[in-house]
């Protein structure tokens, strides 16, 4: 950030969830540390072991990290995490930098101080998803009904009431900007999420296809099996979770399950695979962009955050419906269909992280100035 002289550089803070596995969120934070690298973190929770890219830096956790088992399971104490940021003491800090899927705007900062939060969307377990997540939740139904529903009642209105401690939301996509106006009555800006971008270079592309993911519910890999299965195709998916098994298991020869993998081997798949298959909501979906950027088309269900990160018919095409028939009439039609991999890297390179860090800097520095003279 560029200040004048005259002025003394602000005191930033960050602040996020949770860090205790690697994924979208966890990628802006270290987006945000690079721009800002004297400022600490604040963290609920903070599994070392797994942020390697993190050493050395300032990571301060709340209570909840001496928890049993908070490393590894920061889900089951959901109910503490509103009090845990709320404890942080951020009033030696001038701007604040909250980084929030969960309960991280919540917290407390003086009038004086500058809160942006970066918002990857409102708690959907809160909000628009909580009668699938309780239905999901592997209790006995008399306490899900009980304990489950009465706490997510309490965190809802938590949540509402922390929503109004922010000063200025940005929104990761159009989509979770809608759901912010919706959920919380504030207005947003977009800055889309920060994809590390790679040098295109022009690959033969081999016959199978691609999926990439976590292997849970929501994700909807049981579609792509189920359609891989009946039109035969080879098929390569890369992930794990807790429905790795039972989707191997239901899985016919064409389909080879490898796991994680290391971060070289799938940029080598996304160079050379036919397609990536993207059958899930996400409100941003950074895996589709990744693909894209080594000149990989993508087949993705027409919704959420792949509808403007997606081309049709320029880097991919889309499905209506979330289902196995749908998904298997998009992969006839993709083989009657032509792109450019060149066109489609090209695409890509608008969700680049140079891009982000740029545009959140200078939505900063601007605010920033506004409260500073």
């Amino acid at each position: 950030m560029c200040y004048d002289t005259r002025m003394q550089e602000p005191r930033v803070a960050i602040v996020c969830d949770w860090l205790t596995d690697w994924g979208g969120a966890e990628r802006v934070i270290l987006a945000i540390h690079k721009l800002y690298p004297k400022a600490p973190i604040f963290t609920s929770i903070y599994n070392e072991a797994n942020f390697p890219e993190l050493k050395g830096v300032d990571v301060r956790t709340s209570f909840i990290q001496h928890f049993p088992g908070a490393r590894h399971h920061h889900q089951w104490y959901l109910t503490f995490m509103p009090e845990a940021f709320e404890s942080f003491d951020l009033s030696d800090y001038d701007i604040v930098i909250s980084s929030a899927h969960s309960c991280a705007k919540g917290v407390i900062t003086k009038p004086e101080t500058l809160h942006v939060s970066y918002c990857h969307t409102p708690p959907r377990y809160l909000w628009d998803d909580w009668h699938n997540y309780v239905a999901n939740y592997p209790w006995p139904k008399f306490l899900k009904h009980t304990f489950i529903s009465s706490a997510l009642h309490r965190l809802r209105l938590w949540d509402r009431a922390a929503s109004e401690r922010v000063d200025h939301y940005i929104a990761n996509s159009k989509y979770v900007a809608n759901r912010i106006k919706k959920y919380y009555r504030r207005d947003s800006i977009v800055i889309y999420p920060p994809v590390e971008m790679t040098s295109f270079k022009s690959t033969k592309r081999a016959d199978y296809f691609l999926a990439v993911g976590r292997l849970i519910p929501y994700k909807r890999f049981d579609l792509i099996v189920e359609a891989f299965n009946d039109l035969k195709l080879p098929l390569k998916i890369v992930g794990i979770g807790n429905q790795f098994n039972c989707l191997k298991k239901a899985a016919y020869e064409n389909i080879e399950f490898l796991g994680k993998i290391p971060e070289g081997e799938l940029q080598n798949l996304y160079s050379h695979a036919k397609a990536l298959i993207f059958p899930q909501v996400e409100d941003f979906g950074i895996i589709p962009v990744e693909a894209m950027s080594h000149g990989c088309p993508i087949i993705a269900y027409a919704a959420g955050g792949a509808l403007e990160t997606v081309k049709n018919k320029v880097s991919g095409i889309f499905f209506e419906e979330q289902s196995t028939q749908s998904l298997k009439n998009a992969l006839e039609k993709f083989n009657y269909l032509q792109f450019e991999p060149g066109k489609i890297s090209k695409h890509a390179e608008q969700f680049g992280a140079e891009i982000f860090t740029k545009k959140l800097a200078s939505f900063i520095e601007k605010e920033w100035a506004k409260i500073s003279k």
